[in-house]
């Protein structure tokens, strides 16, 4: 059973992946280097982060850089807010008296001033910061506050972090709200990955604060039913949108059907949640069976019942939720040239079929 949470800090309960990249593109710049883009920032950034100095301005001494990072930082860091489910899991630890500490390389100036907008350090028994390895921290932190290894769970949004848990010996849970890609955190092999908090408060719940259940309930979970549209504009463009749990590549907004609800009112609710877009003209076009993708983030069976449909607005204002990350409009024949999951390449496939068989 889980009695105690070590937290990172970025990626994990705040949101300051935007002001990092800026400080860090800065300090790219003022040693000659070129901007990174956030997706090259993202497949680059790695803990403990001397090492990606090391990779990008050689040369440069860490002190000028730090003066940089953080000097930049500072001005930037307005941006920089709590990630959704955050405070309730922390409340929910807090609930259930669950001892919480953070361990986390994030500059202690820096954290007292997002607190004082956050407020997170409320939740907080034991924060460590400053910390530039945590694989070197995480016995110091298990020893000083006599936690036992087996009951302790480290979460985290990157490699080091499960690197870290490893190395203390302790249990290790991801999430896909940070900086590394979900192909990038299952190398590490953590115990769990989870899409955020808000999915490991539900497996707490359900296991009774264990990360699995203490019987295999291989079979216990029927498949989920679930709905997804291609949604059309004006101009004949589809839209497609990239998420992290599906290995960071687009795909079509839709999710689950909840009990007693009609597939379409299903279909009406999911992508009015994720995109704020109203639809009309819903044509239904195949059901496909989705088992243990390795494309998402976890184990799972889907039935996936595919549509198409049109945006009521002539010119629609796409609003994403917390789920997805970028969207894009696009004509069908471009759309299935950039990297889709397997699924949507289905769909898309099928409708192009649809298409020229009427042409």
């Amino acid at each position: 059973m889980i009695r105690n949470i070590i937290f990172d800090w970025s990626g994990t309960l705040v949101d300051d992946l935007p002001a990092v990249l800026k400080a860090s593109n800065y300090v790219l710049t003022q040693s000659g280097k070129t901007a990174m883009s956030l997706e090259q920032f993202r497949a680059e950034f790695e803990l403990p982060f001397t090492n990606f100095y090391t990779r990008h301005t050689p040369g440069v001494a860490m002190p000028q850089l730090e003066e940089w990072f953080h000097g930049e930082f500072k001005r930037v860091q307005d941006s920089v807010i709590e990630l959704p489910h955050a405070r309730a899991f922390l409340e929910f630890c807090r609930e259930h008296k669950i001892r919480t500490f953070l361990c986390s390389t994030v500059h202690n100036d820096h954290f007292v001033t997002q607190c004082r907008v956050t407020g997170l350090d409320a939740f907080i028994d034991r924060p460590y910061t400053d910390v530039w390895d945590k694989r070197e921290k995480i016995h110091e932190i298990l020893l000083e506050n006599d936690l036992k290894p087996d009951e302790t769970l480290f979460i985290g949004d990157m490699e080091h972090d499960i690197e870290t848990a490893h190395h203390g010996g302790v249990h290790s849970c991801a999430v896909l709200t940070g900086y590394n890609s979900l192909e990038q955190l299952r190398a590490a092999k953590p115990d769990l990955i989870v899409e955020h908090l808000g999915e490991l408060k539900r497996v707490f719940q359900k296991n009774n604060f264990r990360l699995k259940p203490l019987e295999s309930e291989e079979h216990a979970e029927p498949p989920l039913a679930t709905v997804g549209g291609l949604i059309f504009n004006s101009k004949n463009e589809v839209l497609m949108i990239r998420t992290h749990k599906w290995s960071g590549k687009w795909g079509i907004p839709g999710g689950k059907i909840k009990r007693g609800e009609p597939s379409l009112a299903a279909l009406r609710r999911e992508l009015k949640e994720e995109t704020g877009l109203n639809v009309t003209d819903i044509k239904f076009i195949l059901v496909q069976d989705c088992i243990s993708s390795k494309e998402f983030y976890r184990d799972a069976h889907f039935v996936l019942l595919n549509y198409t449909c049109k945006c009521v607005a002539k010119n629609p204002r796409v609003v994403l939720n917390a789920e997805a990350q970028e969207f894009q409009w696009l004509p069908l024949v471009a759309a299935r040239k950039i990297k889709l999951n397997k699924p949507t390449k289905i769909l898309l496939d099928a409708v192009l079929k649809s298409k020229r068989r009427k042409a």
